[in-house]
């Protein structure tokens, strides 16, 4: 690991190195998007070229695609894969209950269709990512360009009756032009502060004419991986037991950890 790393970027690494070692020879992957993932997809590319790892990797956009194939994985459409044995992916918030807020990166619909036709997800994220209560990181739900201000006003109005402390929505924009997903779709990001009730926002929000998917993760994850600034990782399941890895000297390599790890 390069010593001028930030706190943050050492803990995201942290992460990402751990889970990648639930990855194994034969597997059928799938690539988060973001800036943790791709750490995870480095390292990945590291182990095929080190020890000949032999996988399958599906990416969940064309950022992540585009990077898989840089370091050396061999990539696949879900369709080609049909079915997957991992996810691995980060996460702008997740609870105790392990429920996630997904989409800052702009690829919720994919990275939900992918983390769902998978037979177990982990989560990659830094400690700062862990809430009592999610809402905090403003939730992305991906609309049809069409009508997409009547979509949005919608979406408000349905927020009314939802157990939720702010109702303020904001269309996603790249500079002076609306922010556009690999599937051509908009974003619209809610700023809610706190969600009282994530599994029920989710539903209502996808009956929403014009509404394609929204960023809350519920019952998918199977673990967090959470990296901490001292290079130290915890792993989390949804029991909410906590096991905590302790960060190893820098070897030769210039990584803070061991091959075995």
């Amino acid at each position: 690991m390069p010593e001028t790393l930030s706190p943050i970027e050492r803990a995201k690494h942290a992460a990402a190195w751990r889970a990648s070692a639930y990855v194994e020879s034969g597997m059928r992957v799938g690539l988060g998007t973001g800036s943790t993932a791709a750490w995870m997809v480095r390292r990945l590319g590291e182990r095929v070229a080190e020890e000949g790892l032999q996988i399958v990797g599906v990416p969940t956009s064309s950022r992540t695609a585009d990077l898989a194939r840089q370091v050396g994985l061999t990539v696949a459409s879900l369709d080609e894969a049909k079915w997957l044995d991992l996810t691995i992916d980060g996460a702008d918030e997740f609870d105790g209950a392990l429920n996630l807020v997904k989409g800052g990166g702009g690829a919720l619909l994919q990275e939900k269709i992918v983390a769902t036709a998978s037979d177990r997800m982990i989560v990659i994220a830094d400690a700062a990512k862990e809430v009592s209560a999610l809402g905090s990181f403003p939730l992305p739900v991906e609309i049809v360009p069409f009508g997409w201000q009547t979509t949005k006003a919608l979406v408000v109005e349905t927020l009314v009756n939802m157990d939720v402390l702010g109702r303020e929505a904001t269309l996603r924009m790249n500079d002076d032009v609306p922010y556009v997903t690999d599937e051509g779709n908009y974003i619209v990001d809610l700023n809610l502060l706190r969600i009282g009730n994530a599994r029920q926002l989710s539903l209502v929000l996808n009956q929403i004419p014009g509404v394609v998917e929204n960023g809350l993760f519920i019952d998918v994850c199977d673990m967090v991986v959470i990296g901490h600034g001292d290079g130290a990782v915890t792993l989390r399941d949804p029991s909410g037991i906590a096991a905590h890895s302790a960060a190893l000297p820098q070897n030769e390599s210039g990584n803070i950890f061991a091959d075995g790890d």
